[in-house]
């Protein structure tokens, strides 16, 4: 792993470090962009790219003509909110645990579908899956046009129950958004069991790929919803009138606009995915880190990652007016553990004391309910540092 032997990381929540060799993928890539341009963009990128999106499909058992590839999981949540088309009136619905730059997102598509957003409370204390899907359950009405949510609460790591959220809105006859920004590499993740209309995600953080890779994927029957976010050259004018009067789909992903193409992509995933001359190096590089991670054996990590969760708890629990965030129950939570700090302490100071005192990288949240401490644990985090975590806060909050 490339890590700062200075710095104590607690935060791959935010974005993950490289392995060396996923760094040395992407870095060779992009030399090889950097001394021939075109037969790079010409030649050889197509065959890496759609090595890139069979891999990344396969590791999620999703179809790799429905997978797009994206900046972010922001890139994914704006193509969605930008051109998908609702009936008015009716509400978007949020649970009130999203993300604030999402929550804006949907705010403007609201404004655009002359929609309304509202939003739910969520039993962050739960113990059963249950008591999530039920909560949500009560919240949607007739007007209920859309249910987004994240497969992981990034303030608190709280997973949620995705499938069933997914099958209730079905059930209901409202499109379903996920925001899968922490999911790949931290908790099982199967897109077809899933059953989202659309589910984006980062690969940046717990799969340990470069900045700049993400993706979004289309639920069976949600290819043709949604427009591009940028008009390039996968614009074209018979393709836009197929896609426009729904010909192309019904007829399966064997129909032509779903073959894999010279670009490595599909006509149907150029449409979206093409945005002109950019670095898609990182999306080329992402079955170098599915490979590592493979190497090392997903099980494994997964028991390792459990074990330091386990240790989390057991050292914070020792520390005076700390509570627990994150629910213990195996099916709510993955990597990600959260505790509320007690109400005096300085959400600003605690950030500077942790990073220039103690060279400890670890987000301390703003909620409405109080201020959080999130400590994510991947494989190359150790008892010792999270001991060290556990001193550092001991001792700012005797200062406090």
């Amino acid at each position: 792993m490339m890590l700062d032997a200075s710095v104590t990381n607690l935060n791959t929540g935010s974005f993950g470090p490289l392995p060396k060799v996923v760094f040395e993928r992407v870095m060779d890539l992009r030399r090889r962009l950097a001394e021939e341009p075109m037969d790079f963009l010409l030649r050889e990128m197509p065959i890496h790219l759609w090595k890139a999106r069979e891999s990344l499909a396969k590791l999620l058992n999703g179809d790799p003509r429905r997978l797009i590839f994206t900046a972010n999981v922001t890139t994914s949540i704006n193509m969605i909110a930008s051109s998908v088309v609702l009936a008015s009136p009716g509400e978007i619905l949020l649970t009130d645990h999203e993300y604030g730059a999402m929550h804006w997102c949907w705010e403007r598509a609201a404004q655009r579908l002359g929609l309304t957003v509202r939003t739910f409370p969520l039993p962050i204390a739960a113990k059963q899956p249950s008591e999530i899907v039920e909560a949500a359950c009560r919240a949607m009405t007739p007007r209920t046009r859309l249910f987004f949510f994240s497969h992981v609460l990034s303030p608190t790591g709280l997973v949620l129950p995705a499938k069933e959220l997914c099958a209730a809105a079905r059930r209901r006859g409202i499109l379903s958004v996920v925001d899968g920004a922490h999911a790949p590499a931290m908790v099982p993740l199967d897109l077809a069991d899933i059953g989202a209309d659309f589910y984006g995600a980062n690969c940046h953080k717990w799969l340990l790929a470069p900045t700049g890779s993400g993706f979004l994927y289309f639920g069976a029957g949600n290819e043709d919803r949604l427009q591009p976010l940028q008009v390039s050259w996968g614009w074209r004018r018979e393709q836009t009138a197929l896609l426009s009067s729904g010909a192309c789909c019904g007829s399966g992903p064997t129909a032509a606009h779903d073959e894999r193409d010279e670009a490595g992509s599909t006509p149907r995933i150029r449409f979206y995915e093409f945005e002109g001359t950019r670095d898609i190096c990182p999306w080329l590089a992402v079955p170098t880190a599915v490979e590592f991670q493979r190497t090392l054996g997903f099980d494994i990590i997964r028991e390792h990652n459990e074990r330091l969760v386990h240790i989390v708890r057991e050292r914070f629990a020792r520390l005076p007016g700390l509570t627990p965030a994150t629910p213990t129950h195996p099916e709510l939570h993955g990597f990600l553990t959260a505790f509320r700090l007690p109400p005096h302490v300085q959400a600003k100071a605690w950030r500077k004391a942790l990073w220039e005192k103690y060279r400890i990288e670890v987000p301390i949240v703003d909620r409405p309910e109080g201020l959080l401490i999130r400590v994510s644990t991947h494989f190359y985090n150790t008892e010792a540092e999270i001991d060290l975590l556990g001193s550092a806060v001991e001792a700012l909050l005797a200062e406090t």
